[in-house]
């Protein structure tokens, strides 16, 4: 099954509530995957730095010097922010590939859950509203956001198994629904030089999309080549830096509905993950459409 939901702000005074929002509707998608959730929060972008997000089993002994050790490893300054079994690292960000290989000597248990000069994301095994807790989303602010919750299907219950997958900076992807063509395009796009970690088909779909932009697509156009590339039914819903797209396979078989107002674009795999937005009730609600591309930039 798996649940969805994305939300883009245009009401700039809406931006201290992203993570309470976000939160309030990925609880309410609960029942269509318990076993692990997570979310991207687009926030406090700064154009001098950028921030890599790291998580570890060990968070203890990893975590404790991770700073200071990446800073001698880099000959520049990292700082490191923790929460919970995840850490934010800050630096420069012409250092971000040189960071991952440091990480793989000194902290080999270390993993990359995203890189970019605004996304952040938080993903783990357990409840949503367990994993939103333990991170202290509903306290983010930002200009948008997606999480799902997952029903493992096509790989084991584990955090790298957990969505949002990133493969790229600022780039991130959610999926329901099973890819068919994902070994092969695993193999294509590990030639192509994209870093894919797991064995989930959704991963795939994340570095498929980062593969056509890097290679000159916009993402509406990467989303476009989707339909025509990728095998199997899907919902994909993409994040950048400053935008937010959504695609269905042709046959669109995976339940999707979108809202708009004047000061926001939300995504759900279910309407009643709307409910509690301010003035849904003057929205326009739809369901999106078959083999057709939405999506808005700031």
């Amino acid at each position: 099954m798996c649940g969805i939901v994305g939300l883009f702000l245009k009401d700039k005074s809406l931006e201290p509530r992203l993570g309470e929002m976000l939160t309030e509707m990925l609880v309410t998608m609960t029942d269509r995957g318990p076993d692990s959730a997570g979310i991207a929060i687009y926030r406090n972008g700064d154009d001098s730095q950028a921030k890599m997000v790291v998580q570890s089993d060990n968070a203890d002994s990893d975590f404790e010097k991770i700073g200071d050790d990446l800073s001698e490893a880099l000959g520049t300054s990292v700082k490191a922010e923790r929460n919970d079994t995840h850490a934010v690292l800050y630096m420069p960000k012409d250092k971000l590939a040189e960071a991952r290989e440091a990480l793989r000597e000194i902290r080999p248990d270390v993993r990359v859950m995203s890189a970019g000069e605004t996304m952040e994301i938080y993903k783990e095994v357990g409840l949503p509203k367990d994993v939103a807790a333990r991170f202290e989303v509903e306290k983010m602010g930002g200009s948008h956001g997606i999480g799902h919750t997952r029903m493992a299907t096509e790989s084991a219950v584990t955090t790298m198994g957990a969505h949002p997958f990133s493969t790229g900076m600022d780039q991130c992807l959610v999926h329901n629904g099973s890819l068919s063509n994902h070994n092969r395009l695993r193999r294509q796009l590990r030639r192509e030089g994209i870093n894919i970690e797991s064995e989930n088909d959704t991963e795939v779909g994340a570095a498929y999309v980062t593969w056509k932009m890097q290679t000159g697509s916009t993402l509406g156009e990467a989303l476009e080549s989707t339909i025509d590339d990728i095998d199997g039914f899907f919902n994909f819903v993409v994040g950048t830096k400053d935008g937010f797209g959504v695609v269905r396979d042709p046959i669109a078989c995976k339940p999707a509905v979108m809202a708009e107002t004047d000061q926001y674009v939300a995504f759900a795999s279910e309407y009643r993950a709307f409910v509690d937005l301010p003035g849904i009730e003057d929205a326009r609600v739809w369901e999106p459409e078959p083999a057709t591309v939405y999506f808005w930039n700031h």
